[in-house]
């Protein structure tokens, strides 16, 4: 299953120049001087409570009063990974806590029509040798994902000690017993000597602060807390039959709404498509698994899978390898290889660098003639046409998207002179001076990813040794060492984005990130200590060591949109998704695998 460079636009008829000013163009008109102040947390004013599950009755049950080992903050994957190599280090003493009704985290909450894994799932779901598990396909459906980690969790043995619809309230580090005090909005008082925050980056949704958004009386709510008792259907069959009658318009264009607008287009009476950018959408061929592929499968493939797409979103193939992904995200090095292997020399890294913007244009170029190909009416496929870096937004596929625009119940309505939805009225939507009536307004408008903490984690109270919150220790950003522990939180662990190495698949990353945390909460248990945590000298050592060879990706954030991997806009965000160990995902791994082998402990300070 490996593929040939993709055809592309030559050179030679590229305007580099000329792209280059339109990019920066469409970037500044788009960009808002308010940055991230633009979105609010829906709770409950006039978009259903965020915490509100619309899936699962919340199942009564009598407050916890414990001592427990650990605590895992989230039941998605990084949740789900973190339990999953506890139990290997021998620490089952622990729970799981998370606001949703069952394990998967984004997946359990993103259950909208439509919904699929939008890159190889043949990497990012996690342990699938260990398993015995296959993806039913490249692109599998969001419920076969919810549903196989929830077996992950059962086959790990710590499904059923979880406590699901519980929020945290406070979490303060007691000194006195050296333990983490936990109180919850279901009445529960639990100490545990270790926790692990693993709330994820897809965990808060957030919508635009649209004016007038309180006046609006029909119905309203975000596509993670999708409403199917109004639209009918049901998640995993996205017949949506109430909606025949009703005007709906849904907010945002990004990963979620390529894959919810076609059901949405199929069933409603007219549907508005709310975009401020358009995202890059290319082709998604998805069949079934092959199952003599599959077979043939030696021992060790994912990793060696994961590694090849690593190298193919966000590195570069080694010489003469193959590119085992064969999709968008890995097109632009694919093509790349192809051509400066052609050339029979090796070039210098100036040279390199610009024949690889090169390829980002004509790459782009190729994807925006896609909307000429498939869209009918011109200003649509115009307004359409994504002019960005290919990275500046998540790539992705769609073989409906496009089309949908061709019906003659769907109006793209394209925002971006007023870098997004102008105001909302009683009867529905202002743009561009015109009020459009609907009956409906969906927010596919994603999550709190690079923003603050505040807003990104729902702990009202966090905090360490002496009284220290969280929010304001981390207030300029992260400071850690191995970018899993931090000075002042004794025995406490994070996974995200987080001052280490960045692997292109999210769960190899978080994965990778509980295996460190794992053993450092397992060894500390088997030395017999009671606390364990950075020296405050080493973690400025790291700090710095990190700081000094991070990749610099704030020319990349100044010339791309504003969205999610920028915090709208900004050139420097200090929880930016991209940044990490400057010399690379396998020689980060290969520091902590060394780290760990010594015994050392080095930087670390355990009391007995």
């Amino acid at each position: 299953m490996t593929c040939q460079p993709t055809t592309t636009p030559p050179a030679d008829g590229i305007d580099f120049g000329a792209l280059r000013e339109k990019y920066r163009v469409e970037r500044e008109r788009r960009l808002r001087s308010e940055g991230q102040a633009q979105y609010v947390r829906p709770t409950g004013a006039f978009v259903p409570d965020y915490s509100v599950d619309p899936y699962k009755p919340v199942e009564p049950r009598a407050p916890i009063d414990e001592d427990i080992e650990t605590i895992v903050l989230g039941a998605g994957w990084g949740g789900i990974m973190a339990g999953h190599h506890l139990t290997k280090q021998g620490v089952t003493d622990f729970r799981n806590i998370d606001t949703a009704g069952d394990f998967g985290g984004v997946w359990y909450w993103n259950q909208y029509p439509g919904v699929q894994c939008d890159n190889d799932a043949y990497c990012y779901l996690p342990f699938l040798e260990e398993m015995g598990f296959m993806p039913s396909r490249k692109f599998t459906d969001g419920h076969e994902i919810q549903a196989y980690a929830r077996q992950v969790a059962e086959r790990s043995g710590f499904a059923e000690r979880a406590l699901f619809h519980t929020q945290v309230t406070c979490l303060t580090w007691d000194d006195t017993i050296q333990r983490w005090r936990i109180t919850t909005n279901r009445g529960d008082t639990i100490r545990a000597r270790f926790v692990i925050v693993a709330s994820g980056v897809l965990n808060m949704p957030k919508l635009p602060n649209v004016p007038g958004i309180e006046q609006f009386k029909g119905k309203i709510f975000h596509t993670s807390r999708w409403d199917y008792g109004y639209t009918g259907g049901s998640y995993g069959n996205p017949q949506l039959d109430r909606l025949g009658d009703k005007r709906v318009a849904i907010v945002g264009t990004g990963a979620t709404a390529i894959q919810t607008v076609p059901p949405l287009a199929r069933h409603a009476k007219h549907l508005y498509v709310i975009q401020r950018t358009p995202s890059t959408v290319d082709k998604r061929p998805n069949p079934p698994t092959d199952v003599q592929w599959a077979s043939s499968l030696q021992p060790g493939w994912q990793k060696e899978r994961i590694a090849n797409f690593h190298r193919g979103a966000q590195e570069v193939f080694r010489p003469g390898e193959a590119d085992l992904i064969c999709d968008i995200w890995t097109e632009i090095n694919r093509n790349l290889q192809a051509e400066v292997a052609a050339l029979g020399r090796e070039l210098t890294m100036d040279e390199f660098l610009a024949k690889r913007e090169e390829m980002d244009f004509r790459v782009m170029e190729r994807l925006r003639a896609r909307c000429d190909e498939l869209v009918d009416d011109p200003e649509t496929a115009e307004a359409l046409k994504p002019y960005y870096y290919h990275m500046c937004k998540r790539p992705l596929s769609s073989d409906e998207y496009y089309p949908a625009f061709n019906r003659p119940n769907v109006t793209l309505v394209d925002v971006s002179e007023t870098q997004g939805l102008e105001a909302m009225t009683a009867e529905g939507f202002m743009a561009g001076g015109v009020e459009h009536a609907v009956d409906c307004m969906i927010f596919a408008s994603g999550f709190e990813v690079t923003s603050d903490l505040e807003r990104r984690w729902s702990i009202p109270v966090f905090e360490g040794r002496d009284g220290l919150s969280i929010y304001d220790h981390w207030r300029n950003g992260p400071s850690t060492l191995h970018g899993t522990m931090t000075h002042g939180f004794p025995n406490m662990g994070f996974i995200g984005y987080i001052q280490g190495g960045i692997n292109s698949s999210v769960t190899e990353h978080f994965g990778s990130q509980c295996a460190h945390i794992a053993w450092i909460v397992g060894e500390a248990t088997r030395r017999g200590a009671r606390v364990v945590e950075p020296t405050s000298e080493a973690q400025e050592a790291y700090v710095r060591a990190y700081t000094e060879i991070r990749i610099d990706v704030s020319a990349m954030q100044a010339r791309c949109p504003p969205g999610y991997f920028n915090n709208e806009g900004e050139t420097m965000p200090k929880w930016a998704l991209f940044p990490g160990w400057g010399h690379g995902w396998d020689h980060f791994e290969a520091m902590l695998a060394q780290w760990r082998e010594t015994g050392a402990m080095e930087g670390m300070a355990l009391t007995a």
